[in-house]
């Protein structure tokens, strides 16, 4: 059964997903269909993408590496062509790369940080803009992070990519509101699953501490002390892109059970 959200929708948005073979990317990809939502997934991880297709009918799935440009101009016209046309961009691709001072940080691990959270990103989207221009009401979705907002130690080029994000959907919104599209940021804070345990794990390495220490430091700057939910970053997305978002553009959108740091 349809949402609320979704009954303003009827036309059937056709939705383009970056890294959406797991995590919150899966998340986003179900909510948008459970919606009346077309979606087009893309993923490095080619297992994935495929359970993915079987669990959602009428998904239509893509292997593609965003750091690799041949992949990215391969992917948009892939997805334009199987979707009909383009309505909502959802740039969820990144890593979160190494954990380590900036005086120790490998150059070429901070090169794959941006490769993928920056160039990635702004790669698919200069190629899907004439696409959502075509689209009564276009919809950009950019996920950054609460890392894109204050500064985390030992984690420079996340960091410094997520607060990028920001500054590239800002200027989206400004360049692209004359064609009816919106660019917003979204930005969660410490999600679960299996990504913020590995985040987790590293940043107790580097401190020199228990995983247990670091873990409810996380937690001790958050008023309400749990791990977000991906689902609810899905349905924050869902209404962004939906009719009942589209007054909103060029805004950063916290979902981190309110972070007193930020």
């Amino acid at each position: 059964m349809k949402t609320e959200i979704g009954k303003a929708n009827e036309m059937s948005q056709r939705v383009l997903i970056t890294a959406g073979a797991s995590g919150i990317g899966r998340e986003i990809a179900r909510a948008f269909a459970a919606n009346g939502g077309r979606v087009f997934v893309s993923d490095i991880d080619a297992g994935g993408l495929d359970d993915l297709s079987r669990e959602i009918a009428g998904a239509t799935t893509r292997v593609c590496d965003n750091s690799k440009r041949s992949d990215v101009e391969a992917l948009i016209p892939a997805a334009v062509e199987a979707l009909g046309g383009l309505d909502v961009l959802v740039n969820n691709a990144g890593i979160s790369g190494p954990t380590a001072p900036v005086e120790k940080m490998d150059p070429d691990k901070w090169e794959e940080v941006m490769n993928v959270n920056l160039n990635g990103t702004f790669n698919i989207t200069r190629l899907a803009i004439p696409h959502l221009k075509k689209s009564p009401a276009g919809s950009i979705l950019i996920m950054s992070s609460l890392g894109g907002r204050i500064g985390y130690p030992n984690r420079s080029p996340y960091c410094v990519s997520k607060w990028g994000l920001i500054g590239f959907a800002k200027t989206l919104a400004l360049e692209l509101g004359a064609f009816n599209i919106r660019a917003n940021a979204i930005a969660p804070g410490v999600v679960s699953g299996e990504r913020i345990e590995r985040v987790l794990e590293g940043r107790a390495k580097a401190e020199g501490k228990t995983l247990e220490a670091v873990t409810e430091a996380a937690m001790a700057i958050q008023a309400i002390k749990r791990f977000v939910d991906p689902k609810d970053i899905a349905a924050l997305c869902v209404f962004i892109a939906s009719d009942a978002g589209k007054s909103i553009s060029g805004q950063i959108l916290p979902i981190d059970n309110y972070s007193v740091a930020s």
